[in-house]
């Protein structure tokens, strides 16, 4: 690590989390209520329509701004970890054509990865989890006044409730989300070799949000529930709402939100990864010159 390296990834990091951010942040609002309240929100369509109807377009970026925040700095961690262990462990196939490419080397990574970025993410996590469920423009649904209602409530500690959920979604999205992504950009390369270096960043970076959150989505759901209430425990709370959400709603309710979350995941992480690889080209060609 040097600092160089470290300042390239985050604000490579940054940029992609400027154009995930925006771009899926609409579709998170509606799978938080699909979540929480599967009975209110019955459909990405419905759920879409209902909010609009009744709290204004603005609602869908409901708690876009600690998601900012929070994004920022999990990309930071996320990407700037895993640049970091690919630097530490590099991938000799590069170099020696007789050295074959690991497959699974990628998938390890994401997940050690992803128990990093859970302790950075958390305090967002548990804020906008709070925001996204208020329903209307009542007083106490902006992000700061939860925040304060938390801290009045249960001091510091309510920022980190539910941190064995957060490792549990994390360390299973991360693994797939860097693991496919870097599976699906060799993929590319190896059979369409004349695919532009922007459209392969951009398809492999949407199906492995899309992957990554096929996987994980069953450890969001009792995740989304713990953090959104206030009694929740800092460890403690995620099993029994996981077994509670299997045997009120079954497996499929594991799944709730599942719709909403991979056609945001696509055109979200697409624009994640375009972004991170942009930001590294503009760096390395504006901003500090190897």
């Amino acid at each position: 690590m040097n600092t160089r390296d470290v300042s390239r990834d985050i604000f490579s990091a940054t940029i992609g989390s400027v154009f995930c951010c925006y771009t899926g942040q609409p579709l998170d609002t509606i799978k938080v209520r699909m979540q929480t309240n599967p009975n209110m929100y019955k459909g990405v369509l419905h759920g879409g329509r209902k909010i609009v109807v009744e709290e204004g377009v603005s609602a869908l970026w409901k708690g876009a701004v600690p998601t900012a925040m929070g994004m920022a700095l999990e990309n930071a961690m996320a990407f700037g970890v895993n640049e970091a262990l690919k630097r530490a462990f590099p991938d000799n196939s590069s170099t020696d054509p007789n050295h074959k490419t690991d497959i699974f080397r990628p998938f390890l990574m994401g997940t050690i990865t992803g128990c990093c970025s859970a302790l950075v993410l958390l305090p967002s996590e548990v804020v906008k989890a709070k925001t996204q469920v208020v329903v209307g423009s009542m007083e106490g649904s902006s992000s700061y006044e939860v925040y304060r209602k938390m801290i009045q409530t249960h001091g510091m500690k309510s920022l980190f409730c539910g941190l064995d959920s957060q490792l549990m979604r994390d360390s299973s999205f991360y693994a797939f989300f860097f693991g496919s992504y870097e599976l699906n950009r060799y993929l590319f390369k190896t059979y369409v070799p004349s695919m532009p270096d922007e459209l392969n960043y951009f398809l492999s970076g949407g199906f492995a949000g899309m992957f990554g959150w096929t996987v994980a989505m069953p450890f969001d759901v009792p995740k989304t529930n713990v953090q959104s209430r206030y009694d929740t425990k800092v460890v403690g709370s995620y099993f029994p709402e996981l077994f509670r959400i299997g045997r009120e709603r079954g497996i499929k309710g594991l799944y709730d939100g599942l719709q909403p979350t991979l056609i945001r995941a696509f055109p979200a992480n697409a624009a994640l990864f375009l972004g991170v690889e942009l930001g590294k080209n503009l760096f390395d060609k504006f901003l500090w010159l190897e």
